[in-house]
C-alpha cells in the first residue's frame, strides 16, 4: 500500500476531533480521493489505541434491509457485550442481530406501530453503542445510505453516547441534502468537523509515485504530467504508476525519468483505462474471477463468486489467487472477496461486452437465489441487467414486500418506481404495482413528484374501479405536500365513487373534502362532508384508523364552532379508554387539543394534551412528543403561563423547522416578542408568520398573530399596511368558517379600524362578525364581543358604555383563564373611567399593571404606566424592564437598516428583506442619519465605509 501523502493536516484534524468524544466528523470527497485510506490511517493512529472501531458501509446495490450499515458495524460485538447489563429496550435489536441474541435482553412486547418499533430499535442501537465505548463508529459511503440509516444517524448525533465518536464518509456531489444535514444540528457538547479532501497537487503526486517506485524522487515534469493525467486522485495515481511499472516503460535517468517515457504516458486521465489494461494482463481464470466480482460489485463469499465465474476447482483457485495478487481484489473477511475500490469495479464492468454482462448477471441471479434468506433486492438487480424483465418484476415485488414488512417503505418506493418506469407491464399488472407504490409512498411520506407521475400514468389506463379509487386516493394525499389543493379536492371527489368496498378510504376521502384548504369552497360544504364521514366511520374495521379520522373531524369542527366537535371528541376518548396508545390515536388527541386551544376551549385542550403527552412517551415517538410540546407552549401562552416560555419555545421551533409543526411555536415567539417590547423583532417575525400562514391556508392559526399585528400597527401609527391585508384575513375566515378561532382577532381588528378613523366600517364589521357567531360553540365570543364594542363606544366618546363593555370583557376573559386579554381590556376600561372621573379607574388600571408585570409583558406595562402618569397616578420610580434608549448611538435595527441603505437598496427593498413596512424603514433610516449628522444615503455609505476601513 502506498504511503499516505498530502493528508497530514487532514489526519491531524481528524484525530484531534475524534479523540475528544463525543464527536462527529464528516469526510467528504469524490470517488478515489482517499476517504477510506484516511479513515484507515485514523484507526491505526497511536493516540486512539484501545478504542473499539466499528465499521459499516452503505452499498449501491442494497437489500430491503433497513439499518444495514449499522447492523454490519455492531454485529460482531458479542464478546464486548458479555457481562454488560443492558436495559430492556436493547431487546428490540434481536430480530436485526441474531448473532447477539445471547447478549441481548428479551424482546419487548411487540407493538403494531412501525414508528414506535423503529424508535425502540434506535434506542437499542444507541444503548449498545454506548455500552462498548470508548468507540469509533465509521459509516462509509453515506451517499448510498437507506433512509432509515440516515434517520438513525440524525437521532444518534442528537444524543451521542459520551464515549462515542462518529466518522461519516461520503461523496458530497452525490449526497442528498438530508444526508448532508446529518451533521448540521449538533448539541453544543459534541465536537464536530467537516473535512473536504482535495485532489493532490504535483509535488504530492510526485512523492506518492516515488514511494510506490521505491526511489527518492521523480522529476518535476513527470509529477506534473502524472498529476494532470490522474486529476490528482490518489487511486488514479496508484493505478497509472502500477500500469506503467507493469509495462516496463519506466526508465531511470539521473534520479529522474527519461523524456521519452513521458511521451508514452498517453493513457486517459482517471482510472478506467489503467484498470482495464491491468485486467488484460491477467490469465483467463483470474480475468473470469475479476469480471464476476465486477458484476456482483459488493464483496461476496468466495464460493458464490466462483459460482458466477464458473471455473473448475483448479482454475478457480489459481484465478482467485492471481486476482488477489494483482491488487484489484481484496479479502474483506475470511472467505469474502471483493474489489478494493468501487471505481475499479465499475471500470472493469464497463469493459465487459454486453452479451457477456447479461450472461454474468443471469449467473449471479441464479447463484443468489440459492442463498437463504434470498437477497431479493440483489436478485432483482441482476435479473434486470440480464434482460429477464418478467422475472425482474416478480423479484422486485418480493423485495418491495420484504421492505414494507421491515418498515423500510422508502426502499419499497424505489423498487416499485423502477418497475413502473422501465418494465413492460400489462394494464392489470401496472395497476397492481401502482397501488403498492401508492401505499408505500403514503407510509414513507415521500414527497416525490415522480411517484405522482407514475401513479397518474397508471390511471390513464382502464383500471378496475377498486384500483382506480385507491390510486386517486393516494394521489390526493400525496398532492397535499405540493399544496395542489384544487387537484387534491378533485381526486378525493372522484375516488369516492370507486371506494364503495373500502369504508376506511371512503371516510378518509370525505374528511379530506371537509378540511378547508383553499378559497372558493363554502364552509357549509366542508361541514357537510365531515358529517357524512361521521356516518361512514362506524363501518371502519380498524379502530385506530377510526380514532385517527375522528380526530381530523373534531379538529376541523372545533375552530368552526360546530357543536358536534364535543360529542366527536367524547367518542375519541371512549374508543381509546381515555388513554391513547397508538401514535395515530395520540395524533388525534393532539390535533383536537390544538384546535380546541385556538378556539378558546382551554380546559379541554389541557386534558387532551396531558393524555397525549403520556401516550407519546409510552409510544416513544419523539416527533409526536415535539408536536405536543409546541401545543403545550401555545396553551401556556393563551393561559398566561409565561415563565420561561420564551426560552422553552425557541428550541422547539428549531427542532420542528423541517415541517409545519413549528408554526404554533412561531406564534408564541412572535407574540412574546411584542409583549416584551422588542417591537422590531416582533414586527419582522409576525409579518413573516402571517404571510406564511396565509400561503399555507392555515386558517385556524391566523387569528392570534393577526391580533398581535393589529395592536403593533396601532401602537406605531402604521395602519395602512395592516388594513391593506385585512381583507385577506376576512376572506380566509369566511371561506373556512373558522369563526371560533378567528374571534381572537376581533377586538384588535376593531381597535385598528377605529384608530384609522374607519368607525362606520368597524361597526359593520362587528355586526357581520357577531351574526356569524350566533348558535356556534365559541367560548371566547362573549368576551371578544364586549371587548370590540368597547372600542366602538370609546371611538364615539361614549365613555361609560365603553367602560362597562371593557370590564365585562375582562371578567369573561378571566373566567376562561385568559389573563393577558383581561389585562388589556382593563387597561382600556381604565381609560374610559378616567375620562368621566370614575373613582374606580386607578384600581382597574393598577390591576391591569399588576397582571402585565406578573406576565413579564414589559411593553404593555410601560404603556399602562404612561396612561397612569397622564392621569396623575403615583408610580414607583423604577425601570420596569422596557426597552432602553440608545442615546446618540444607533440601535441594532437602525444599524441594520443603515447598512442595507448604504448598499443602494431602496426603502421598499429593505422593507421586504427585513419584513418591515416602508414607513418603519424610513423612520429607522431618518433616525440613523440624524444621529450621525448626515443628510444623504451617499454620505451614509461613505461614513460606514470609512468606519470599516478605519
Amino acid at each position: 500500500m502506498p504511503p499516505l501523502v498530502g493528508r497530514d493536516d487532514d489526519l491531524d484534524r481528524l484525530v484531534s476531533v475524534v479523540s475528544a468524544s463525543p464527536a462527529v466528523v464528516a469526510v467528504e470527497g469524490e470517488a478515489g480521493i482517499g476517504k477510506t485510506r484516511l479513515v484507515t490511517e485514523l484507526m491505526a493512529h497511536p493516540l486512539l489505541a484501545g478504542r473499539r472501531v466499528l465499521v459499516g458501509a452503505c452499498r449501491q446495490i442494497r437489500e430491503p434491509f433497513p439499518l444495514g450499515p449499522l447492523v454490519e458495524a455492531v454485529r460482531g460485538l458479542g464478546e464486548a457485550l458479555a457481562g454488560v447489563e443492558l436495559s430492556p429496550v436493547a431487546g428490540a435489536l434481536r430480530p436485526l442481530l441474531p448473532e447477539l441474541t445471547g447478549m441481548l435482553p428479551p424482546r419487548p412486547e411487540p407493538v403494531a406501530d412501525r414508528a414506535t418499533r423503529r424508535h425502540q430499535v434506535f434506542r437499542g442501537l444507541v444503548e449498545v453503542l454506548g455500552a462498548v465505548g470508548p468507540a469509533i463508529l465509521v459509516i462509509e459511503d453515506l451517499h448510498w445510505a437507506d433512509e432509515q440509516s440516515v434517520e438513525f444517524l440524525d437521532y444518534l448525533v442528537s444524543v451521542p453516547p459520551s464515549g462515542l465518536s462518529i466518522v461519516l464518509t461520503m461523496r458530497g456531489e452525490e449526497a442528498a441534502p438530508r444526508v448532508r444535514a446529518v451533521t448540521v444540528r449538533l448539541p453544543e457538547t459534541v465536537r464536530r468537523a467537516w473535512i473536504a479532501l482535495a485532489p493532490l497537487d504535483p509535488p504530492a503526486t510526485g512523492t506518492m509515485a516515488a514511494a510506490m517506485l521505491g526511489i527518492d524522487r521523480v522529476s518535476e515534469e513527470f509529477a506534473v504530467h502524472l498529476c494532470q493525467r490522474a486529476s490528482g486522485l490518489p487511486l488514479a495515481i496508484q493505478e497509472l504508476v502500477a500500469l506503467l511499472h507493469a509495462r516496463g516503460t519506466l526508465i531511470r535517468h539521473d534520479g529522474g525519468w527519461a523524456r521519452r517515457v513521458l511521451s508514452d504516458l498517453d493513457v486517459p486521465a482517471g482510472i478506467r483505462d489503467p484498470v482495464r489494461e491491468r485486467v488484460s494482463r491477467l490469465g483467463s481464470a483470474a480475468k473470469a474471477v475479476v469480471e464476476a466480482a465486477a458484476v456482483l460489485q459488493t464483496p461476496f463469499p468466495e464460493s458464490l463468486l466462483l459460482s458466477v465465474a464458473r471455473l473448475s476447482t483448479a482454475d478457480a483457485t489459481d484465478g482467485l489467487t492471481e486476482g488477489l495478487a494483482s491488487g484489484l481484489l481484496a479479502d474483506y473477511r475470511p472467505t469474502t472477496v471483493g474489489f478494493r475500490h468501487v471505481l475499479a469495479a465499475q471500470a472493469v464492468y464497463g469493459g465487459i461486452t454486453g452479451p457477456r454482462q447479461r450472461e454474468l448477471h443471469a449467473r449471479a441471479a441464479e447463484a443468489l437465489r440459492e442463498l437463504r434468506p434470498m437477497p431479493a433486492g440483489q436478485v432483482a438487480h441482476h435479473l434486470r441487467r440480464a434482460g429477464r424483465l418478467t422475472e425482474w418484476v416478480a423479484a422486485a415485488e418480493i423485495a418491495a414486500d420484504q421492505a414494507v414488512a421491515l418498515g423500510d417503505d422508502a426502499e419499497a418506493v424505489r423498487l416499485l418506481a423502477e418497475v413502473l418506469r422501465h418494465a413492460p407491464l400489462d394494464t392489470a399488472r401496472q395497476g397492481h404495482i401502482a397501488v403498492k407504490l401508492g401505499r408505500a409512498a403514503l407510509e414513507s411520506l415521500r414527497q416525490d413528484p415522480e411517484v405522482i407521475d407514475l401513479l397518474t400514468a397508471a390511471l390513464e389506463h382502464d383500471q378496475p374501479a377498486a384500483v382506480r379509487g385507491e390510486l386517486r386516493f393516494a394521489l390526493a394525499i400525496l398532492y397535499d405536500a405540493f399544496e395542489r389543493h384544487d387537484l387534491q379536492r378533485e381526486l378525493f371527489a372522484e375516488a369516492l365513487a370507486d371506494l364503495a368496498d373500502r369504508p376506511e378510504l371512503k371516510a378518509w376521502a370525505m374528511v379530506g373534502l371537509g378540511i378547508p384548504r383553499s378559497l372558493g369552497v363554502p364552509a357549509a360544504e366542508h361541514q357537510m362532508w365531515l358529517h357524512r364521514a361521521l356516518q361512514i366511520l362506524p363501518e371502519v374495521a380498524n379502530p385506530v384508523v377510526e380514532v385517527f379520522l375522528l380526530g381530523k373531524v373534531a379538529m376541523v369542527l372545533a375552530p368552526m364552532g360546530d357543536p358536534q366537535w364535543r360529542p366527536v371528541t367524547d367518542r375519541i376518548v371512549r374508543c381509546t379508554g381515555g388513554t391513547p396508545r397508538h401514535p395515530r390515536e395520540v395524533n388525534a388527541y393532539h390535533s383536537v387539543a390544538l384546535d380546541a386551544c385556538r378556539a378558546g376551549h382551554h380546559a379541554v385542550a389541557a386534558r387532551l394534551l396531558d393524555r397525549a403527552r403520556e401516550g407519546a412517551a409510552t409510544a416513544q415517538n419523539e416527533l409526536l412528543e415535539l408536536r405536543i410540546q409546541i401545543a403545550l407552549a401555545l396553551l401556556d401562552y393563551c393561559q398566561g403561563r409565561w415563565g420561561g416560555l420564551g426560552e422553552r419555545v425557541e428550541p422547539l421551533i428549531e427542532a420542528a423547522k423541517s415541517s409545519r409543526n413549528h408554526l404554533d411555536g412561531e406564534v408564541v415567539a412572535g407574540c412574546l416578542a411584542l409583549a416584551n417590547g422588542d417591537l422590531d423583532r416582533a414586527e419582522s417575525r409576525l409579518t413573516r408568520l402571517v404571510r406564511q400562514l396565509e400561503r399555507h391556508y392555515a386558517f385556524d392559526v391566523l387569528a392570534i398573530p393577526v391580533a398581535a399585528s393589529a395592536r403593533l400597527a396601532v401602537a406605531r401609527g402604521d395602519l395602512d399596511q395592516f388594513l391593506a391585508g385585512l381583507d385577506r384575513f376576512i376572506a380566509l375566515t369566511e371561506s373556512s368558517g373558522v369563526w371560533a378561532s378567528a374571534v381572537r382577532a376581533l377586538p384588535s381588528v376593531l381597535q385598528a379600524l377605529v384608530a384609522a378613523g374607519w368607525v362606520d366600517q368597524a361597526r359593520l364589521f362587528l355586526i357581520r362578525f357577531a351574526r356569524q357567531l350566533r348558535g356556534l360553540d365559541v367560548p371566547l365570543a362573549p368576551a371578544a364581543l364586549h371587548h370590540a364594542r368597547g372600542f366602538l363606544d370609546a371611538a364615539e366618546r361614549r365613555w361609560p358604555a365603553g367602560g362597562r363593555h371593557f370590564l365585562a370583557a375582562a371578567e369573561r376573559y378571566e373566567s376562561l383563564l385568559c389573563p393577558y386579554e383581561a389585562a388589556q381590556a382593563r387597561e382600556q376600561a381604565a381609560m374610559c373611567l378616567f375620562e368621566v372621573g370614575d373613582p374606580r379607574a386607578e384600581e382597574v388600571l393598577r390591576t391591569a399593571m399588576t397582571t402585565f408585570d406578573g406576565l413579564g409583558a414589559r411593553w404593555d406595562l410601560e404603556r399602562a404606566a404612561s396612561i397612569a402618569r397622564q392621569w396623575g397616578m403615583s408610580l414607583p420610580a423604577r425601570h420596569r424592564g422596557g426597552p432602553r434608549g440608545y442615546g446618540s448611538a444607533l440601535s441594532p435595527r437602525e444599524r441594520e437598516v443603515a447598512d442595507l441603505a448604504a448598499t443602494g437598496r431602496t426603502n421598499r427593498e429593505i422593507a421586504a428583506e427585513l419584513f418591515l413596512s416602508p414607513k418603519t424603514v424610513d423612520k429607522h433610516l431618518s433616525a440613523a442619519l440624524r444621529k450621525l449628522g448626515l443628510r444623504t444615503r451617499t454620505a451614509l455609505a461613505r461614513y460606514l465605509r470609512d468606519a470599516v476601513d478605519g
